[in-house]
């Protein structure tokens, strides 16, 4: 007769080897867990964006940018919400640099909004504007943090937009290395990393695309138009690079940050993971590969047919301007791959219904994207430094009778991805830092303030700062470099 294991029995069996089991799993329980370090050196920030947490919108001579006019079109943005005061930073940077000394973070990546430094995008500089950075960068420094500059996260001025269409025109491309170079030539004496453009292709796609979600403008731009965008939006990139080391000080250093589409082995076999090489090549192809190689992939051309950009030789040149590192967002696997037999050698493998995600829906937890991300950028392109520009996740927050924050999930999320994240610099990826996304809450896009991604709660009536358990975490990882 088969034995039967129910629960009873399994908990008779338990008590009846718990004898033997119990020192060995004493014993176990006692030992000090390894730790998972990091590089010596491994440099430990927080990432936030202008329009989503500075407010100050009409201050000190900012111009409108389009997230201006389209946060204030109405049924756009959950609950009503826009960014005229969002998390109130631009009157309590001070404060928030101190939020970020307590975690011990030596490194802050934030960004300048170009409306601010140039109301109509183009013409005289307005130097208020550029005045509240350097207060910014100063006190940064004067707390030991070091500065990483974005110059464009997704901000356009409204003049722009309605002058040329925005990034529909070369024009665009051209008043953002003009943008680019005046800054550069501003700030580097204490900035010596910048990166130029933040996840362009969440921006195109999302703001000019078809999509069912929707960023700033809000456009709808059939698929050849969607393509030159891109186009444009890549070369406004590479003659930004340009203008930066020609404007900016001696020892400047140019990047940008992607939300790259990671591609994940589904079963880390050979065949696989070099199905995963390919498929970062051509899943990217219309944007980060075009900069990395200068030249769109003919699969990305055959694909596109009589909608691909149109573009000249010299302009793919600018493209392909050299970078001194890479940043990556990496927030979940945007594909799972196998191998195939088909021309393409790799097979996109659908999610079922059933897979896991974060509070936002959107934010399939796949931690193993951590470790592929970089590793297949790293192998196809031969990148020698890669900054995790942007990692982290929404949670369902709630404050406690004690007013403290319990993000238990948000911890899970960490921990699982900077594990990956370990693994990745243990076997040699050449990562050489995290930014954490985010410092604080924040106006989250389209989400409005429904959607919480900060290490530190923000009462957005008060604006009151709170750290949350997740900040205790991270400030343990950093003081460690490693994982427990």
């Amino acid at each position: 007769m088969a034995y039967q294991l129910t629960r009873r029995g399994l908990a008779g069996s338990a008590l009846a080897v718990g004898a033997v089991a119990a020192t060995p799993a004493m014993a176990l329980a006692d030992k000090k867990p390894a730790t998972r370090s990091f590089p010596n050196g491994f440099v430990w920030g927080t990432a936030t964006s202008a329009y989503q947490i500075e407010g100050a919108a009409t201050e000190d001579g900012r111009g409108r940018s389009v997230w201006d006019t389209y946060a204030h079109i109405p049924g756009k943005i959950r609950g009503g919400a826009h960014g005229d005061r969002a998390s109130d930073h631009f009157h309590r940077y001070k404060e928030d640099v101190a939020l970020m000394k307590a975690l011990g973070t030596t490194a802050y990546r934030f960004s300048i909004a170009w409306p601010r430094v140039f109301p109509d995008g183009t013409g005289a500089a307005n130097p208020q504007g550029l005045d509240f950075y350097n207060r910014l960068i100063d006190e940064l420094l004067a707390n030991g943090i070091t500065p990483f500059a974005t110059l464009y996260h997704w901000d356009l001025p409204q003049a722009l937009q309605d002058r040329f269409g925005g990034w529909e025109s070369v024009e665009t491309a051209r008043a953002f290395a003009d943008y680019a170079g005046y800054v550069a030539s501003k700030i580097t004496d204490r900035v010596k990393n910048v990166f130029t453009i933040n996840e362009a292709a969440t921006f195109i796609d999302f703001g000019y695309g078809p999509g069912p979600v929707e960023l700033a403008p809000g456009l709808k731009r059939p698929q050849p138009v969607l393509n030159q965008i891109r186009h444009h939006v890549a070369l406004g990139h590479g003659l930004a690079v340009q203008a930066i080391r020609a404007q900016g000080r001696a020892g400047t250093r140019v990047g940008l940050a992607e939300n790259v589409v990671s591609c994940v082995p589904a079963i880390e076999t050979p065949a696989n993971i070099r199905a995963s090489e390919i498929a970062t090549r051509e899943m990217n192809a219309g944007y980060l590969t075009a900069i990395l190689e200068g030249r769109y992939t003919d699969a990305f051309l055959a694909y596109a047919g009589a909608d691909a950009p149109r573009f000249t030789a010299e302009e793919m040149k600018v493209i392909a301007s050299p970078l001194d590192f890479l940043g990556l967002n990496i927030y979940m696997p945007q594909h799972y791959v196998t191998a195939s037999d088909t021309a393409a050698g790799f097979s996109l493998l659908p999610f079922p219904a059933s897979f896991p995600h974060m509070e936002s829906d959107w934010l399939r937890i796949g931690p193993e994207a951590m470790y592929w991300g970089p590793r297949n950028v790293a192998k196809v392109w031969g990148v020698k430094e890669i900054y995790i520009s942007e990692n982290g996740t929404s949670a369902a927050d709630r404050v406690l009778a004690d007013g403290s924050i319990a993000d238990l999930d948000r911890i899970m999320y960490l921990r699982n991805y900077l594990t990956q994240l370990q693994r990745a610099t243990a076997d040699g990826v050449p990562v050489a830092g995290y930014f954490q996304w985010s410092l604080i809450d924040n106006f989250e896009w389209s989400d409005g303030f429904d959607k919480r991604f900060g290490l530190v709660h923000v009462d957005f009536e008060t604006q009151q700062r709170t750290p949350k358990l997740s900040a205790e975490f991270y400030r343990q990882v950093i003081a460690n470099n490693a994982l427990a």
